[in-house]
């Protein structure tokens, strides 16, 4: 009888597991120890509790970034949505001269080094005389998000027929009210998942926010940044357990969204 030996499609799956765990390891670490009874981050724990959530709620440095970053993901959520879902219209639905170059124009935020981006807008307005502030902040999450938008949009948008728009204007509807009431609600899913994944990544979002914030401005992960520097607190760890759940729900909620909003449209 011959005994195989292992394939290489199980050091695949092996080195697939440890790779996994390497990476959500420490994760794992962080949100154990957010529950830690003791203010020291080390193992064995002494215990577990709540304490430092409730610390973290009654922290109001804490409490105006993650107020901050709530403004400035809603903002760039919808900014984002709103001219991703025209410039996919206009991408997808019309012909004109440069329809290439400028869509790559849109997307090319996505291909170039976030740190370059930041530096890049910095410079620009720096060279416009133009103070950091509120707005800048805004303006270069909405550029980085956008190019996610787009995508996801022009996705969804390829496969409606143009027939049903056609439809609707030989019946009387006029542009606008095609949109409104044809186009719109079929891209629902996709501009449902494309609006959640901008929050998420605004809210997520430190390489770009160092470079733009003014002064006295912070968002949960430069406050996070900005108390790792001076030590590690056990409300660092609450904080950035809050951070993960965020991070991971939004992005599964709207891909639930998504797929509930198109499976509700194809019944």
């Amino acid at each position: 009888m011959t005994v195989r030996g292992p394939t290489g499609w199980t050091f695949i799956k092996i080195a697939t597991v440890l790779t996994y765990v390497f990476m959500f390891a420490p994760v794992a670490v962080v949100m154990l120890l957010a529950f830690n009874a003791s203010q020291f981050g080390s193992f064995p724990m002494t215990g577990l509790s709540v304490r430092w959530f409730v610390e973290l709620a009654q922290n109001d440095a804490i409490i105006r970034a993650f107020q901050t970053s709530m403004i400035l993901g809603a903002l760039t959520a919808v900014i984002s949505t709103s001219i991703g879902v025209c410039a996919s219209l206009a991408m997808v639905r019309y012909d004109f001269p440069g329809k290439n170059l400028l869509n790559t124009a849109l997307i090319a935020p996505i291909l170039v080094p976030e740190v370059v981006l930041a530096v890049s807008l910095l410079l620009f307005l720096q060279f416009l005389s133009m103070p950091k502030n509120f707005v800048l902040l805004l303006l270069g999450h909405v550029i980085f998000t956008l190019p996610f938008v787009v995508l996801v949009v022009q996705a969804r948008l390829v496969g409606i027929r143009k027939e049903y728009e056609e439809a609707a204007l030989s019946l009387g509807a006029n542009p606008f009210q095609t949109f409104f009431q044809v186009t719109l609600p079929l891209l629902m899913p996709a501009v449902a998942a494309g609006m959640l994944f901008a929050f998420t990544i605004s809210f997520d979002d430190i390489t770009g926010t160092l470079f733009w914030k003014p002064p006295g401005v912070e968002t949960v992960p430069t406050q996070i940044f900005a108390m790792l520097r001076n030590s590690i607190s056990p409300e660092i760890n609450a904080l950035g357990t809050v951070m993960i759940i965020l991070t991971v729900a939004l992005p599964l909620t709207g891909a639930g969204l998504a797929r509930w909003l198109a499976s509700r449209r194809g019944g």
